[in-house]
């Protein structure tokens, strides 16, 4: 038995060797792994020597041998391939452990050259795994330090590599070549600077945790990391207390980061199931907090909170009082994160770069059945330049200010969303429901619930989408609202812009929708 060993981790790899040596297996090997198990004094061919040709061009070409490929590819079943092995005097290879150049590594460095990058794409790597997978009837194949104890037990134990272990290691084998070809083509899309949909998308991810569950306790779930460079997500989060998080925790926790990411002042967003329920900025965080909680003090039970300062201790002492899901800030002071420590099972998070927006041209993916729809992020707010008052009255400076926060919550409100807010502090929300006015209604209902009959009175409120009909107008004069910003675009906007002037409201266009379905 023969195995071919060439490896750029080389976790593992000498222990290995040394077992199969000691179980009569022939090593061949290449280059820096060659040298190694010289050096650890254990025996193999070098493949030059197998190969009768010499290395060359820096090492682009040693593997890449009919002697290597075909002692891989021969089908032992088949008489006429073990004749034509005979006849050209190849031996068959059995056994073949290979990772590759570290592609991931050196793309992930600060600095890194598009030559240096373009070096370390591995071409004989894959060609052997790849040979060495198709013919997994009679090749075991190894591309993970994690599967050597596997093998070697089965060949301690019954001299052989059972066939389906091989074929476990086949489909290894195909995944890691798919997904270090798809980071080629990432990156090399990413360099060129294009930012067209390809006409096929491949991407690759990779695994963070398994979860106990998804959505439901019936469904399986798992959290991945995008590859690549990017900071300020919450898989760079680092978790300091609590238990495991969820698939729904990282989900709402997820849109509650999204929306943070909006606002460059001290701000607090509360979150349920997907949708801000409380948000708050002021000039610290404690009084950000404040509005944050008092927008919605019922809806923040069991929620996300996420801060983008330094949470204190007096803040820790409030959230502490009540029940919160997950916290995720830039940063803790030590008595807070005591505090928070005392809730052994709140998850708490700290992540660096909390404020860094998400690269404009990323995908938002959606599954649906057979198919998959892609489209960039909604990275835009407004462009202020087409700000337009279509009203008599002209908001007041204050009331624009309160509108602009408006919009950027709503943005963030599931379709069809509605924000009423004063004062940089949301005082109500009607998300995700099927017709606006209810939106608008259930807004102004939740707002006089929660803080009192009057509490939209002097409010802004923002649409994420044009009104259809000037009955969200009615309702909001009704409810004492001053302003509203929306998009526009409705063949209805003159219904609504008339009634506005009617009742004495500034309406601004923004030109620009947000749906979010």
């Amino acid at each position: 038995m023969r195995a071919l060993i060439s490896v750029s981790d080389k976790t593992g790899i000498v222990e290995l060797a040394k077992e199969f040596t000691e179980l009569g297996i022939e090593i061949i090997s290449t280059g820096g792994t060659y040298n190694k198990l010289k050096e650890s004094g254990i025996p193999a061919i070098e493949i030059s020597e197998l190969t009768g040709f010499p290395e060359c061009l820096d090492g682009r070409v040693k593997t890449l041998h009919p002697i290597v490929h075909a002692g891989l590819l021969a089908m032992r079943s088949k008489p006429e391939h073990m004749k034509q092995l005979e006849d050209l005097n190849i031996e068959t290879i059995d056994i073949v452990i290979v990772n590759l150049y570290p592609f991931k590594a050196t793309i992930l460095k600060d600095g890194v050259t598009r030559d240096e990058a373009v070096e370390n794409i591995d071409i004989g790597g894959p060609t052997m795994l790849r040979s060495a997978a198709k013919n997994y009837q009679d090749v075991a194949v190894v591309v993970d330090p994690g599967d050597y104890e596997k093998i070697l037990q089965e060949l301690k134990g019954n001299k052989q590599i059972s066939l389906d272990t091989k074929f476990y290691l086949m489909q290894k084998v195909f995944m890691h070549t798919s997904n270090y070809d798809t980071m080629i083509a990432d990156y090399l899309k990413k360099e060129r600077g294009d930012h067209e949909l390809p006409e096929t998308l491949t991407m690759t991810f990779e695994k963070i945790q398994d979860m106990r569950y998804g959505e439901n306790p019936h469904q399986k779930a798992a959290f991945y990391r995008e590859i690549g460079k990017k900071t300020g997500s919450l898989t760079d989060g680092i978790q300091l207390n609590g238990k495991e998080l969820s698939f729904n925790n990282i989900n709402d926790t997820n849109g509650a980061l999204e929306l943070l990411k909006e606002f460059n002042e001290p701000t607090v967003v509360a979150c349920k199931h997907g949708n801000p329920c409380g948000v708050g900025s002021d000039e610290d965080i404690y009084k950000a907090w404040n509005k944050a909680f008092q927008a919605d003090k019922v809806s923040i039970f069991g929620g996300i909170v996420v801060v983008n300062r330094e949470v204190t201790a007096a803040v820790a002492k409030e959230m502490a009082e009540i029940f919160l899901e997950v916290i995720v800030a830039p940063g803790y002071e030590e008595e807070a994160l005591a505090i928070l420590r005392s809730k052994k099972n709140l998850r708490v998070l700290e992540l660096p770069g909390i404020e860094i927006p998400q690269d404009e041209n990323a995908y938002d993916l959606k599954k649906v059945n057979g198919g998959l729809i892609v489209q960039t992020i909604d990275s835009k707010l407004m462009d202020e330049g087409d700000l337009k008052v279509v009203t008599d009255r002209v908001p007041t400076e204050k009331e624009l200010e309160d509108m602009k926060f408006a919009w950027r919550v709503v943005k963030f409100v599931k379709s069809n969303g509605i924000a009423i807010a004063k004062d940089k502090q949301t005082v109500g929300i009607g998300p995700g429901q099927v017709n606006r006015i209810w939106a608008a209604n259930q807004c102004f209902d939740h707002a006089a619930e929660l803080i009192g009959p009057d509490a939209a009175k002097g409010c802004v409120l923002a649409s994420d989408a044009f009104f259809p009909f000037d009955d969200c107008v009615e309702a909001a004069y009704r409810a004492g609202i001053t302003a509203i910003i929306q998009p526009g675009g409705s063949i209805r906007d003159e219904d609504s812009i008339r009634k506005c002037n009617e009742y004495g409201i500034a309406m601004v266009f923004t030109g620009m929708r947000h749906f979010k379905h």
